[in-house]
């Protein structure tokens, strides 16, 4: 029904009104969005008011970057477009990284700004926070739209969530001008000028020669490798793809958040065994994954001598052939393509060669031992094995905890360290590997799913988002923070030898970030040992009270770029 706004005095008539205000808000509850993440201010302060009266869960938060972030994952967890609503131009600005982020990671957004006049803008007149944002959003977004009269917010607001879950999910930008919302109109022309939007993310099913064409290759393998990617988690067919690796009998490779699609300890796991798997496959399967920097694009020593032929399982046409050749390309939702294959494989197939499986379980197997006794460390300070081996137990007692986590060490040893049994339960950097996701990643994964959250962050990673402690408590989320302290960006050792100035990657010696936690009213706690460490993350998703633990680490431990450090140049030139 629609949430008319006021009624007109003209005398002798009595009709019913509406306005931008409320037709924006109906059209997010007519499409089943029922929570927006922003930060409150003009021109849209009210439209936050009306919409949380409404009953849409409006969670404000102190920075929209943050928001954004959170709105982007929410998209992942539920396949629904989360929305970040922000002010205009420095608040869109600060939502402009996340909605970015959202699209390279194919996470479905939207982010709804208000914006200033547009005749003033145009004319360049000086207006409050003037900025022609649509032209700014188009780069960086999937699709961006403006709208300009209370008549097509409808249609607006359509175009904008089909745009952001049909084909490859990604972010969209809607521009709200700031006297769209007091326009005025008949509330049934305005009830009539909504849109529903049906199928937004219609199946798209592979061709049957696509279909055939994989399975032969892939039949033909001596030494074949399934990767799952992220997108293999969002499409949430978990079943299928369960069913489709186990039949194949194929060792498979989860990138880091489509950990627990099958249980990391699941047999067929090469994740232990990566550095073998990539190297010597010889028919590598992409299941939502994409060759980019995450797989050293298809190419190099990564991969090894062993020539390689790849099958690729993506919505996106354009993904394929984007580094190598795909001699097997399956385009369409992952859903229809791996139940396809699964048809396809019949009654009758031959699982993967056993000399093949044997060998990458007999190595999987000795790295495991191998780091077996770092992980049992309860050494003080803290190393991050130690740590991250008492977090590993926790998760594998609590398998429902969403793991969010970011950092360089923390990040990457982590990937490798913890395992996840269910599918969507690690949340990370993604594609981009920017830092500062962890707080709104949290919140929006206690607020979309219900379940606990054990975010565990690198004091660095931290800092882009700590304020969203106070958001937490305000919320009274079921939010458990871990800091990897050691005092510094990689490690807190290093020395500025020239000034007096601390180094560049050095932090304040012996921080507690646990106090700020208690500064809002929630829990905090100081660990020094794995064994402290345990008990309070315990303690914390027992009790479901905002917590952070400021974990002590080594301020040693921890390599330059983490993983990465390829990535970082260093001048070849030495100092006279």
């Amino acid at each position: 029904m629609l949430n008319t706004a006021a009624k007109s005095e003209a005398p002798g008539t009595e009709q019913e009104l509406t306005d931008g205000f409320h037709l924006v808000i109906d059209a997010l509850k007519l499409n089943g969005i029922n929570t927006i993440y922003g930060v409150p201010g003009i021109p849209i302060t009210d439209l936050g008011r009306m919409a949380q009266a409404a009953g849409i869960r409006v969670l404000s938060f102190r920075h929209e970057q943050n928001a954004g972030y959170a709105a982007s994952i929410a998209g992942f967890l539920t396949k629904r477009p989360g929305v970040c609503l922000t002010v205009s131009a420095p608040g869109f600005l600060n939502g402009l990284t996340a909605l970015a982020h959202a699209t390279t990671n194919c996470f479905p957004m939207i982010l709804i700004s208000g914006s200033s006049e547009r005749e003033i803008v145009d004319l360049q007149q000086g207006d409050y926070e003037e900025m022609d944002q649509l032209a700014i959003a188009k780069p960086l977004c999937k699709a961006a739209f403006r709208v300009l009269h209370a008549q097509d917010i409808g249609i607006g607001l359509a175009r904008a969530i089909r745009a952001a879950v049909s084909g490859r999910p990604g972010g969209v930008y809607l521009d709200l001008p700031a006297k769209l919302f007091s326009q005025v109109m008949n509330a049934d022309a305005g009830q009539k000028s909504l849109v529903k939007v049906i199928d937004a993310a219609p199946e798209q099913i592979p061709s049957p020669s696509a279909i055939k064409r994989a399975l032969d290759v892939l039949k033909s393998a001596k030494r074949p490798l399934i990767i799952l990617g992220k997108g293999a988690a969002y499409a949430q067919a978990d079943e299928q793809i369960k069913a489709f690796v186990e039949k194949s009998g194929v060792p498979f490779l989860p990138m880091s958040m489509a950990k627990g699609l099958l249980p990391d300890l699941h047999p067929q796991c090469a994740g232990a065994a990566r550095s073998t798997a990539l190297k010597d496959a010889d028919v590598v399967m992409l299941i939502g994954a994409r060759l980019n920097w995450l797989l050293s694009h298809g190419k190099g020593k990564t991969w090894g001598e062993a020539p390689k032929k790849f099958i690729q399982v993506d919505i996106e046409p354009k993904e394929m052939d984007s580094n190598v050749e795909i001699v097997a390309p399956v385009v369409g939702d992952i859903g229809s393509c791996v139940t396809a294959l699964l048809q396809g494989m019949g009654a009758n197939w031959t699982a993967a060669p056993a000399d093949w499986v044997g060998k990458i379980t007999t190595k999987r197997d000795e790295n495991v031992a191998k780091m077996a006794p770092k992980l049992m460390s309860n050494a003080s300070p803290m190393d991050y094995h130690g740590a991250l081996g008492a977090l590993r137990a926790i998760i594998a007692e609590r398998p429902d905890t969403i793991f969010v986590n970011e950092g360089a060490n923390t990040l990457d040893l982590a990937r490798g360290v913890v395992d996840m049994h269910k599918p969507r339960k690690r949340l990370d950097v993604g594609t981009w590997g920017v830092m500062g996701i962890g707080m709104g990643y949290s919140i929006a994964a206690a607020i979309e799913t219900g379940h606990p959250v054990l975010a565990v962050e690198g004091d660095s990673a931290f800092g882009f988002s700590g304020m969203e402690v106070e958001t937490i408590c305000r919320y009274k989320l079921p939010i458990c923070v871990v800091i990897f302290n050691n005092d510094g960006i990689y490690r807190g050792t290093d020395v500025n030898d020239v000034s007096a100035d601390p180094a560049t990657t050095v932090f304040v010696k012996g921080s507690r970030y646990d106090k700020m936690m208690e500064a809002f009213g929630g829990v905090g706690v100081n660990a020094t040992s794995p064994d402290e460490l345990k008990r309070a993350v315990n303690a914390a998703l027992d009790s479901g009270k905002p917590t952070l633990i400021n974990a002590v680490i080594d301020p040693a431990a921890g390599s330059e770029s983490g993983r990465i450090g390829n990535l970082n140049p260093q001048s070849v030139l030495k100092k006279k």
